[in-house]
């Protein structure tokens, strides 16, 4: 009698309810105990940002003192960011389904960038519940994802072994099939793969009769973007656009290849000599590597093109700047180097080549394995050992405030001291004076900032007038001078004689020689 009575009070309360059109779904009477749980979850979001020529992304990416993640700050009103849906305070988690929270220094470079983000709050949210917050980005793509994979055709004597067909009712959508055994399945792609991008082309711009053409033109090799149809709907249901950057590619030539190298008593043991090619590029060009140098244990070749110094680009840098980088780095660098038909392959296809780096392992040649490495937007720096002593490169750098200020951005990193140089503008005062990426200020005008947060920094830059002098040191220096307790002053520069011994143990050409850019006063 009792469970009837409790039952026909359930039935009366469900009859006595009235839907108020007004309240809708935020009604409590229509919340369940698993919609209130799914709504308190941290939930991603993806931010689809593309720039045009001469745009900008319209917002600035900071690791502020005090807060955890990177920080998207500083969006202009009505730019890419804002339209994308980024907000000021958001948490990057991945750039282009790479997990990135975890990385201390970030560059964000290319046209078009897929961002996944959480808002302040349910950032803070995830990490003091003790989230794993790679598997929630990771979650956030469904299960059976799989990334795009980029496939490289060579053609043998039958052909490149691949059939392309449109999907029925879905326009601008293509399937492929490749021949057992065939040139296409040997480069990876798989029945029933979808074809997102040919040779550097949309396929959904294009019609089939167009594609079919561009086909029987590759009479020897063909490059192609494919994805199995269940992945292609996650990246739908997302809303997200399946791009080159995204992919796996381990069946691509030419990879450019980060080598790890340790000084030895003479040096590294190669040269370096900054070259134009025949379209007019500037190249930075392996020329002499020395027999049973660390530069040839670490397989650095000859005629070879260097991409990156620590995981920093040397696209726009000069040769001194080049150098200079090498010598910074201390007793050991890392290296990112390829032959120059791969930077002529990677540029008919609009892509940048570091996106696709392999890792190779130090020791000797025969030991030695090539692993394929995620790219990243910065490469960490190589912390120094304790036992090895490095020559900091301290400078006290005049800057004369130029019609666009005084050329250089200041940032900080949580959890290190200091703030640093983040940017340095080419050409600019900054640039002129000597000031480098990466430099950890230590003065400004005689006045010690190295406990101050990077906006009083900042503050005490503005009010200086139009002449600076800022005290600066490599982070490598800085870490190793506060470890070993000693004073930062110009007095702990290393002689340049010292310094050039670095880079090599043969005769350097005179470029290599030039002390211009390391005088101590910044002129």
């Amino acid at each position: 009698i009792t469970l009837v009575a409790v039952l026909w009070d359930a039935m009366e309360l469900t009859e006595r309810f009235t839907f108020n059109p007004k309240e809708g779904i935020d009604n409590p009477a229509m919340v369940t105990a698993d919609d209130t749980e799914a709504a308190s979850k941290p939930s991603p979001r993806v931010c689809v940002l593309k720039k045009e020529e001469g745009e900008t992304f319209g917002f600035r990416l900071r690791v502020e003192r005090g807060q955890q993640g990177h920080i998207i700050r500083q969006l202009d009103s009505l730019g890419v960011a804002e339209r994308s849906g980024l907000k000021d305070g958001d948490r990057l988690l991945e750039v282009n389904e790479m997990f990135v929270d975890n990385v201390e220094h970030m560059e964000v470079s290319g046209s078009h960038l897929c961002f996944l983000v959480l808002d302040k709050k349910a950032y803070e949210q995830a990490v003091s519940e003790g989230c794993d917050l790679r598997e929630l980005a990771k979650a956030s793509r469904g299960e059976g994802w799989r990334p795009p994979r980029l496939c490289h055709i060579t053609r043998d004597a039958p052909g490149l072994g691949l059939n392309i067909q449109p999907v029925d009712g879905e326009k601008g959508k293509f399937t492929v099939s490749s021949v057992k055994g065939g040139a296409a399945e040997r480069a990876g792609v798989k029945k029933g793969d979808r074809l997102i991008w040919i040779d550097g082309a949309m396929v959904s711009e294009l019609t089939h009769s167009a594609i079919s053409k561009m086909v029987k033109k590759r009479n020897n090799h063909m490059t192609v973007l494919v994805i199995d149809s269940d992945s292609e709907k996650s990246y739908a249901r997302r809303k997200m656009p399946i791009l080159p950057a995204m992919a796996d590619a381990e069946n691509m030539p030419y990879r450019p290849r980060r080598l790890h190298l340790v000084m030895g008593p003479e040096g590294y043991g190669f040269l370096l000599r900054q070259e134009k090619t025949g379209t007019g590029r500037s190249v930075h060009m392996v020329t002499e590597v020395d027999k049973d140098s660390p530069a040839e244990l670490g397989r650095v070749k000859e005629g070879e093109m260097l991409l990156e110094v620590n995981g920093e680009s040397t696209e726009s840098l000069s040769h001194n700047q080049v150098v200079g980088k090498i010598r910074q780095s201390g007793k050991q660098v890392t290296l990112t180097t390829m032959p120059p038909q791969g930077q002529d392959f990677y540029t008919k296809l609009g892509l940048s080549p570091l996106l696709f780096c392999v890792d190779v392992t130090s020791g000797n040649p025969e030991e030695q394995k090539e692993i394929p490495v995620t790219p990243k937007p910065a490469l960490p720096p190589v912390e120094p050992q304790e036992d090895v002593q490095i020559n900091p490169n301290v400078r006290r750098c005049i800057v004369e405030r130029g019609c666009a200020g005084f050329g250089f951005h200041l940032g900080c990193v949580q959890q290190k001291p200091g703030t640093f140089i983040s940017q340095v503008a080419a050409g600019g005062p900054g640039e002129m004076s000597g000031l480098l990426q990466g430099d950890v200020v230590v003065e400004v005008n005689g006045q010690n900032v190295e406990k101050e947060s990077v906006e009083d920094v900042i503050l005490h830059v503005k009010r200086e007038g139009d002449t600076l002098s800022v005290l600066v040191v490599d982070q490598k220096g800085y870490d190793w001078l506060k470890k070993n307790g000693k004073q930062i002053t110009v007095n702990k520069l290393a002689p340049i004689s010292e310094v050039e011994e670095n880079v090599s143990c043969a005769a350097e050409p005179p470029a290599l020689k030039s002390r211009s850019s390391y005088s101590v006063d910044g002129h």
